[in-house]
């Protein structure tokens, strides 16, 4: 099975449960916020988002889950509801049968493994790794333009030029088709600062608030993006 090669984790990173949240504007105007709760596992990286949306945009609720590949930071299965009984929305993939699974509401289809995949969070979580591996972009093998393979189609992925923001030095993505943008802090614990997500609304941002990057207490559980064209 093709997939892209791991990505060496400096150390503390997904090392011990975290949590932040992000708070949601839309042109200007608050939107609502967005809740991440990340913690390792055995076996995978389990993060939780939870968006709740409001202010100038519909009150609706969101809640993603994501379990990650520790070392490749690939999707091992991917859950999307509101947060009330079973996902809307899931994708497992089997890696041991060679399968990937898809089931939305009553629905459920099944194909091949053949490469690795992403999913709407695990995305995030690769691109986080990659700007702590190698935050300056020195590293010769880092490419300017890379790929992700999510179950809806192929995403393309520029680098773009480095952005202060909330007084940080950032790496920033820019995500086609869609038109997302992605922006990580360069130097530890490499927030997620910023998010820039197209909707029919216009474009939503999710900016890093005050006291970001949070380690949640030892042992505890996690707690639980705009309206968006599905890719996953």
């Amino acid at each position: 099975m093709n997939g892209p090669a791991p990505t060496p984790l400096p150390d503390g990173l997904y090392a011990a449960p975290e949590a932040f949240t992000l708070t949601l504007t839309l042109g200007g105007r608050y939107a609502g916020e967005q809740h991440w709760a990340i913690h390792p596992e055995r076996s995978a990286v389990v993060a939780r988002v939870q968006t709740d949306f409001g202010g100038v945009l519909p009150e609706i609720r969101r809640v993603q889950t994501s379990r990650v590949h520790p070392r490749q930071h690939t999707s091992l299965g991917y859950a999307e509801g509101d947060g009330r009984g079973r996902a809307a929305f899931e994708v497992n993939f089997d890696r041991r049968a060679g399968t990937v699974t898809l089931r939305q509401g009553r629905d459920e289809a099944s194909a091949p493994l053949t490469t690795e995949y992403q999913d709407p969070v695990s995305l995030l979580l690769w691109l986080r790794a990659l700007v702590a591996r190698d935050p300056a972009h020195t590293d010769p093998a880092t490419p300017e333009r890379t790929h992700a393979q999510l179950t809806g189609g192929r995403v393309l992925i520029q680098r773009l030029p480095d952005q202060e923001i909330a007084g940080a030095v950032c790496s920033g993505f820019y995500l086609r088709p869609g038109g997302a943008y992605v922006f990580v802090e360069q130097a530890a614990p490499w927030r997620l600062t910023r998010l820039i997500q197209p909707t029919d609304f216009g474009p939503v941002e999710a900016n890093v608030s005050a006291g970001a990057a949070r380690r949640a207490p030892a042992g505890g559980a996690p707690n639980g993006n705009a309206p968006r064209r599905r890719r996953a």
